[in-house]
């Protein structure tokens, strides 16, 4: 596995985070799953013969036609993605993620995981969700992006078919954000399945972005964090400016393989004081 151009971006502070669902998971959040399954019941179908009705995003899209919004939707998954039994402050990626130093982070999770991640190990951020955050922003501070939108805020929140297709029109002020930070910066994508055609589409994008933008200049590489090794997926990608690592050896482990792939990035002795003495520790919610 070998990081040594990607540690070199960050140390140089030119490598943008982007943290898919795949980090959060590692905490005990339900699966995909089971918010198609809640769907179907609150519907009144049985969940195996809701899902033969379409896609994920069109089956979201059913559920805001039937109840109007997807207010009660949202709040059962900041439930259930928030659980009192669920903590962050064993959760070793989320601190390397922390003291790592990323001045911007992009997620597309709804979670509050990597904002609780912050107040635990008592570090700054700006949360960004809006237009009215960007006027926020500082410089000396990390920025969390959250991309596909906020459990806060219903109208950000890319769920059903219809949001999803108005992000795939990229022009939103966000995606004009992202424009902006990507320009002469590599970005490192973690906890993200290639079988979302959303994230392969964001790849495709920002490499046209590049190209149209500043033609003849090579793009600054990019990578993906993949568990395990895809050579099908690695050739794909590097048409986009993706790179894919993965582990030289075989891990069962996803989320341990994420570990130390981070720690390598970061640095393995990247640790917060309060892991190491046992100090009392937050739970940190909202």
């Amino acid at each position: 596995m070998n990081t040594a151009a990607l540690k070199a971006a960050h140390e140089r502070e030119q490598l943008i985070l982007f943290v898919g669902a795949g980090v959060s998971q590692s905490l005990g959040l339900p699966p995909w799953s089971e918010l198609i399954d809640h769907m179907a019941r609150q519907l009144g179908f049985e969940p195996e013969e809701y899902r033969q009705y379409g896609s994920a995003l069109a089956l979201a899209e059913y559920f805001r036609l039937q109840h109007g919004n997807i207010g009660p939707l949202r709040s059962w998954m900041d439930r259930q993605w928030h659980a009192p039994d669920m903590s962050v402050a064993s959760s070793r990626v989320h601190e390397l993620i922390v003291r790592g130093n990323f001045k911007i982070i992009y997620t597309t999770n709804y979670d509050r995981w990597l904002e609780n991640a912050f107040e635990h190990h008592r570090r700054e951020f700006i949360k960004v969700v809006s237009v009215a955050d960007l006027a926020r922003i500082r410089r000396d501070v990390t920025q969390i992006v959250k991309f596909h939108g906020d459990f806060e805020n219903d109208d950000s929140i890319v769920l059903d078919e219809t949001s999803y297709f108005r992000r795939l029109d990229f022009e939103s002020p966000l995606d004009i954000k992202l424009r902006a930070d990507v320009l002469g910066r590599s970005v490192l994508f973690i906890g993200y399945s290639l079988a979302d055609i959303n994230i392969r589409y964001l790849f495709y994008k920002l490499a046209r972005l590049w190209h149209t933008s500043v033609p003849g200049v090579p793009q600054p590489p990019s990578y993906i964090f993949l568990p395990v090794r895809n050579p099908v997926q690695q050739a794909v990608l590097a048409q986009w400016g993706i790179q894919a690592i993965s582990p030289d050896g075989d891990e069962d482990d996803p989320s341990a393989a994420l570990v130390a792939f981070m720690e390598e990035v970061v640095g393995a002795e990247v640790r917060a004081p309060d892991a190491r003495n046992g100090a009392s520790r937050r739970k940190n919610r909202s």
